[in-house]
């Protein structure tokens, strides 16, 4: 008895896990894909900071750690500034810390949003970009989640920022076909629009 006891308890603790990033992944599509440009800024606050009081309340998981770094490295892309830098370079470090709990979590997560910093942020001096090692990040994503929607986009964009256009294409197709996501519609659609919009650029290359 109890032994299913704390078997009970430890599954009400990971559905509250669960329930407690569906909120941040659906803060951050919010934030992302339909609060107006005036409102991002204070939109990525308040989602920085709730993410970040998530992985202090869960100590020791992969999971906040992974979406407190997307939440950083899309503030830092949107709303740019002097504090950018600071902010992706955290988000290196919390996905680092992340793929040390757990290097599968999230279906490949960490190694997604490791390999777009490493092709978006600028290269030495002024940041750690390497699109060698966003090449290996990218690959290390895809191989755990072939037919995922944010691995085949970003290694689609970063075929497309390395003028693999022929290459580009077949991802971000792969990506455009990629299995909706019941829980997070907001998300799909606004990533499927950002496809859309890199295939249009694409096939002006072609």
């Amino acid at each position: 008895m109890a032994v299913v006891t704390l078997l009970g308890i430890s599954t009400v603790v990971y559905a509250d896990l669960d329930s407690d990033i569906l909120n941040i992944q659906q803060q951050w599509a919010q934030a992302n894909y339909a609060t107006p440009g005036d409102d991002q800024e204070q939109a990525f606050e308040d989602l920085v900071s709730d993410a970040r009081k998530l992985a202090d309340q869960w100590t020791g998981k992969a999971e906040p750690l992974v979406w407190l770094a997307i939440s950083l490295s899309t503030d830092a892309g949107v709303n740019g500034g002097l504090s950018a830098l600071g902010k992706v370079k955290e988000a290196r470090q919390h996905l680092e810390a992340a793929e040390k709990i757990d290097a599968q979590v999230l279906d490949g997560s960490v190694y997604t949003s490791l390999g777009s910093l490493y092709y978006q942020v600028p290269g030495w001096p002024i940041g750690f970009g390497d699109d060698d090692k966003a090449e290996v990040f990218l690959k290390k994503a895809l191989a755990i989640n072939p037919e995922g929607i944010d691995p085949n986009y970003f290694y689609g964009d970063f075929q497309l920022e390395e003028g693999n256009y022929a290459v580009a294409a077949e991802y971000l197709t792969q990506a455009s076909k990629a299995p909706a996501r019941p829980e997070r519609p907001l998300a799909d659609k606004g990533r499927q629009a950002e496809i859309a919009q890199k295939l249009e650029e694409v096939r002006k290359k072609l």
